[in-house]
């Protein structure tokens, strides 16, 4: 294990993104432990509000993130002070991501079901820090030879088209398609192949005369929500905890770290 550890992330100078994360996922769950804790009224665990202001833990998350970007900036991606701010960054970016709803729409949307966008770019985060991790580059630039990175210009124009498969599949209502086809070869190209969501911008524009199009793309759209939805939806609520259901637009979804 050790030898594995020293040869695939200690030696490639991968150690600072790996404490990163695991940092990041720590911080997240128990961010969100502790806030299912304080819902729930069990524990010690209480809001902080000190003069009757709610302050949330995106404030230190802010705070942790400036010390340790910076702090990496500065101590370059070996040694104990890269390890140490790494940590740091990574603590406090599960804090500012868990909240990530919160920032989205400015209002307290913690447990509502606008809140389940802070667990999936928690989720989406993890997935493509991994995907790094394993050895994969933005725009997939990793499948090229030593002797074709010589080749700028080759370099150049599949970055461009990877970069380009990545903004179709985005435009076409799939924005995590496109993310991990920015770091996974051809997953972007599947996303930029395949039929828009029909309610993305690709298919207000192309699909607005095709009228046979845009009903298969709803079809699909349909087939493909009734499969995935329940499992997510359950996903995400063994991560995050259940939304409240009953809460209205605007008001407070109730107590929180």
């Amino acid at each position: 294990m050790g030898h594995w550890w020293d040869r695939n992330i200690v030696e490639p100078g991968k150690l600072p993104l790996t404490l990163a994360l695991l940092s990041f996922v720590l911080s997240f769950l128990i961010a969100r432990t502790v806030a299912r804790l304080i819902r729930a009224g069990r524990g010690p665990f209480r809001n902080v509000t000190p003069g009757g202001m709610h302050i949330h833990h995106v404030v230190p998350g802010v705070v942790l993130v400036v010390i340790g970007g910076f702090g990496a900036v500065t101590s370059g991606t070996r040694g104990w002070g890269a390890a140490i701010c790494a940590v740091i960054f990574g603590s406090g970016a599960g804090l500012v991501l868990d909240e990530f709803a919160l920032l989205l729409h400015l209002n307290d949307v913690y447990w509502s079901e606008q809140g389940r966008k802070s667990v999936e770019i928690v989720v989406l985060t993890v997935a493509l820090v991994g995907l790094v991790l394993g050895g994969f580059l933005p725009f997939g630039v990793n499948e090229l030879s030593p002797a074709e990175r010589q080749d700028r210009g080759l370099f150049a124009v599949n970055t461009v088209v990877n970069f380009g498969f990545a903004l179709i599949a985005l435009s076409k209502g799939k924005p995590r398609t496109a993310l991990i086809g920015a770091v996974v070869p051809f997953v972007a190209l599947v996303g930029a192949v395949r039929l828009a969501r029909p309610t993305s911008p690709w298919a207000k524009r192309f699909y607005r005369s095709r009228h046979r199009t845009r009903a298969r793309a709803t079809r699909r759209a349909y087939r493909h929500d009734k499969r995935w939805a329940g499992p997510r939806r359950r996903f995400e609520e063994l991560i995050g905890g259940a939304p409240d259901r009953t809460e209205l637009p605007g008001r407070d979804p109730g107590p929180r770290p």
